[in-house]
């Protein structure tokens, strides 16, 4: 149980008092009179297959204040596309699937790819994006949640919680991340936010001094959550990572775009597991190799857009400093896991650090060598600029696809 201490910048909303999920969601039928809402689900077409789907689905059948329900497939072929379809027909709510490898939204793909604004690489990010979009041509929600699609501790109650800072007309909230404990089996998980994403934030602060933009993102207890919502006009400016930068990412938007008090993060559920990455020491382009150097690369090249100045040179420093912070943290995880009989394995959780310093490494000396790089995908604001009737493609192409049988 939570207790109501508010830490950092951003408000905090948390689990207090265990509130009944009937209670709930009759106050979110209310909201949704005048506020609407849509939930975005990313994906995998393997993730029909796994554990976590068929559940996420029966939990949502029961959900009633949805006004819209848009699940992005990746990697489907047309047998693959009627089999989620099939699947998903039984929710009761207005609901759509982007088979984003079908040849209607390929053929939008193409179309962005010759004004140089198309998503330069599958994964999350774009399937993200072009749901956001969908969400815009649609025109059914005015608040909108996102999570994942392999959570395998799943009940709606999450999904209540995430989307009601967004969804109360009461409250002036822009975007909500959703945090939540990570243990499952008797161990503490969430390495790379534990191992990385914290120590390396506390580290440049000791090296580059006190920035607003690294205490706003130390403000958020678990960063890296895949779980967040957000009021319908905030996806209009908003430029999405295509790659393993993506939450990352979107919270640096949201300190661009928002003032802090436009901004919470809400405890949306005691129980929280789901697909685990492999380490991956041995390969830099997968697994926890490659989010880690993602988001590094995320937060350097965000530094760098408020002015500080990158070498060689600094990012040595960084990390050796990071090093040393990152070792006093296992310190911490271990005496945190022993007192509340959880496992934590010492030798492996040294070797993420190792790993992760090196991605730091690796991660800098990419930024200084493509210094041109564009990671974004264009916010929608541009691509309509460019494109005017954009959206009305996307939604007429969108529909063709689920009309048929």
């Amino acid at each position: 149980m939570a207790d109501f201490y508010q830490n950092g910048t951003i408000t905090t909303l948390h689990n207090l008092v265990d509130r009944p999920l009937e209670d709930m969601e009759k106050e979110l039928q209310s909201f949704s009179r005048v506020r609407p809402m849509s939930l975005v689900l990313p994906a995998l077409y393997s993730e029909f297959q796994g554990p976590a789907m068929g559940n996420i689905i029966n939990e949502i059948c029961e959900v009633p204040y949805l006004n819209e329900i848009v699940v992005g497939l990746d990697r489907a072929d047309e047998a693959e596309y009627k089999h989620a379809k099939e699947e998903l027909s039984r929710l009761p709510q207005h609901h759509r699937v982007l088979w984003n490898d079908g040849p209607r939204l390929r053929k939008i793909d193409a179309l962005l790819e010759e004004k140089g604004l198309a998503p330069k690489e599958m994964g999350k990010g774009r399937n993200v994006w072009y749901c956001y979009g969908y969400v815009l041509a649609s025109g059914r929600a005015e608040s909108v949640a996102l999570h994942d699609c392999d959570i395998v501790t799943y009940d709606r109650s999450l999904l209540a919680r995430l989307i009601y800072p967004v969804a109360n007309p009461g409250f002036n909230y822009e975007f909500a991340k959703g945090y939540y404990t990570r243990i499952a089996d008797g161990k503490m998980n969430g390495r790379v936010s534990r191992l990385l994403v914290t120590p390396l934030i506390r580290a440049l602060k000791k090296v580059l001094g006190h920035r607003d933009y690294l205490d706003f993102l130390d403000s958020f207890r678990y960063p890296l959550s895949g779980e967040f919502s957000m009021r319908v006009d905030v996806l209009n400016d908003l430029r999405i990572p295509s790659d393993w930068g993506l939450e990352v990412g979107v919270l640096s938007e949201m300190n661009r775009n928002y003032s802090t008090n436009r901004l919470c993060q809400v405890d949306i559920c005691d129980n929280y597991d789901h697909k685990h990455q492999p380490l991956s020491p041995e390969d830099a382009a997968a697994g926890l190799s490659k989010m880690s150097t993602d988001i590094c690369k995320a937060i350097f090249r965000k530094l760098a857009t408020q002015g500080e100045v990158f070498t060689n040179e600094t990012f040595r420093t960084i990390k050796a400093t990071y090093f040393r912070v990152a070792l006093d943290f296992v310190e911490t995880y271990y005496n945190d896991a022993r007192m509340n009989g959880l496992a934590l394995d010492r030798h492996k959780e040294e070797e993420a650090v190792e790993l992760f310093a090196e991605n730091i490494m690796r991660a800098g000396e990419f930024f200084l060598e493509n210094p041109m790089e564009t990671p974004f995908i264009p916010s929608w604001n541009r691509v309509i600029s460019a494109i005017p009737d954009i959206l009305d493609r996307l939604y007429e192409a969108v529909e063709e696809d689920n009309a048929r049988v």
